[in-house]
């Protein structure tokens, strides 16, 4: 059955179903009325009264009345003059993201655009017809108005798609597909350019993203601390419902589900609360562990949170109608205002690219941990199986990972407040939203490099300790599905290929965590 699109809330599971061609779509017949009715009611307002962007100029040259017969060469001049992006296209799911989330703001009513635009929109979603839309261009405050503009160009035939893999012109697949372009009436080619629909749509599929990596950090720092025995008791809940923080506790619960079988985690009192240690001047065994192993809950209940609350507000921003002016049937007004603005998308954008690269320095610190012998005192330096001096082991892995966090910390400065006034000024806040998306999504992916490479220094320290049988069912798993791709070596041999392999898993199987709780904040995918 297809999803029925109407006025409620599309979830974001059921956006990225449709994204991942996993389930269809249709508008509901109720909302098709609507749609025309909104346009309906903006064609007789806009007659005989001014509005922005219908019969006036755009931007700082919104003085300017616009006579009826020019009123059409507007949009398409709007559209035109604005398809001026650089940079590499966008990849592909951010591209039918992007247009997904334009329709279903289309959807809400507010914009009074000509209904050719939603079947069209739909009809190349479907179809999977991609935009060309290069990454550079958007400030964020009249929305995405460069990237769009590709889209709107597009629209109205002109430019190119990406059609079965391949740049052609629009002309000639629509053509091939039987597709008629957009009719422009009114205004919509403003309506098409003027919103934040590129940075939503990256920002779900950025969401989607954080939400699995943060899964395998948790995972993998579960296996840290059967790799070294630690101490149940920093997981507890005794000590971690002691703070009030949602995330923390979550964290506490699912290292309880993980950990729960494992052979390798100890109990305190059994070690440190008998007579057997009194009497020891030096303990042999570490009272505590380091903090990347023994505050996970700490660290990681933030990122968790935080993932959480950007859920919220993308869900909310891919719900709004998010373009100027406003179109409100229920007053019979028009309304203008700045709901293009991209702040909400911006913010949570660098929060995401700030706990993301928070994944990265606590894997890249688990890892060091690994690789120094000095403070494991378990394993041989850089978990090298080989013979020391004449072969490295992971050696010179760390410095990739060292460098790739490095990179995560420098660009997870803040867009959102890289405010620079442009436009004449008109635009004199801005919002730098779809760059702190695209930012994030870099972070994304140098995150995922770093957690690959401590994928294969677990297992490495797994097998040099020959304890895989003692590992929880949960972790064992992981382990297999890692071995899998890089059996344990022991010889200096390339291990590029062998990184990117892991770091394909990792992208590729969204692993579930089992919980002791159901919770509306679940992260299980």
């Amino acid at each position: 059955m297809p999803l029925l699109l109407n006025n409620s809330l599309l979830e974001l599971n059921d956006f990225i179903s449709i994204i991942n061609n996993d389930h269809d779509f249709e508008i509901s017949e109720e909302r098709c009325e609507k749609l025309k009715e909104s346009y309906n009611f903006l064609f007789d307002f806009s007659k005989d009264k001014i509005i922005y962007g219908i019969n006036t100029g755009l931007g700082p040259m919104a003085q300017y009345k616009i006579q009826k017969d020019e009123q059409v060469q507007l949009q398409l001049n709007l559209i035109r003059s604005h398809a001026v992006g650089a940079g590499n296209p966008l990849d592909d799911a951010t591209l039918k993201a992007a247009m997904l989330a334009r329709l279903n703001s289309f959807l809400q009513g507010k914009s009074g655009v000509h209904y050719s635009c939603i079947e069209l929109l739909s009809q190349m979603i479907k179809k999977n017809i991609l935009p060309f839309i290069p990454e550079h261009g958007g400030v964020g405050a009249s929305g995405d108005l460069v990237q769009l503009a590709h889209l709107g160009l597009n629209l109205i035939g002109e430019g190119k798609v990406k059609y079965q893999g391949e740049w052609c012109s629009t002309e000639e697949v629509f053509k091939k597909e039987e597709l008629q372009t957009i009719q422009i009436k009114l205004r919509e080619g403003l309506a098409i350019i003027n919103g934040t629909s590129v940075m939503t749509g990256m920002g779900i599929n950025n969401l989607q993203e954080a939400k699995n990596l943060f899964n395998w950090s948790l995972s993998l720092s579960c296996i840290m601390n059967e790799i070294v025995e630690s101490f149940d008791d920093h997981f507890s809940d005794e000590l971690n419902f002691a703070k009030r923080h949602k995330g923390q506790r979550e964290v506490a619960r699912q290292m309880q589900a993980i950990l729960g079988n494992s052979k390798r985690i100890l109990k305190r009192e059994e070690h440190f609360f008998t007579d057997q240690n009194l009497d020891q001047d030096i303990f042999s065994k570490k009272v505590q562990e380091y903090y990347s192993l023994r505050c996970v809950p700490q660290i990681l209940g933030p990122v968790f949170d935080t993932i959480n609350n950007c859920a919220h507000v993308l869900e909310d921003e891919l719900n709004s109608a998010n373009d100027n002016p406003i179109v409100s049937l229920s007053e019979e007004n028009v309304l203008h205002g700045g709901n293009f603005h991209g702040d909400y998308i911006s913010l949570e954008m660098d929060k995401l690219k700030m706990v993301t690269t928070r994944m990265s320095m606590l894997s890249e610190r688990q890892l060091n941990f690994l690789f120094n012998n000095k403070i494991n005192k378990i394993l041989p330096p850089f978990i090298n199986l080989g013979k020391l001096g004449l072969n490295l082991g992971m050696q010179a892995m760390q410095f990739t990972a060292t460098s790739t966090t490095a990179e995560c910390q420098t660009i997870s400065n803040p867009m959102y407040v890289h405010s620079i006034p442009n436009n004449n000024d008109n635009q004199d806040i801005v919002s730098m939203g779809t760059n702190s998306a695209i930012l994030c999504q870099r972070v994304l992916n140098n995150t995922r490099q770093v957690l690959a490479i401590q994928i294969i220094a677990v297992c490495q320290a797994i097998d040099y300790l020959k304890i895989e049988s003692k590992l929880s069912p949960f972790t064992q798993k992981l382990y297999s599905m890692a071995r899998d791709i890089v059996p344990v070596f022991i010889e200096d041999t390339p291990k590029y290929e062998e990184m990117a392999a892991i770091e394909k898993l990792i992208k590729e199987c969204e692993i579930k965590l089992p919980t002791f709780v159901e919770s509306e904040m679940s992260l299980t995918v």
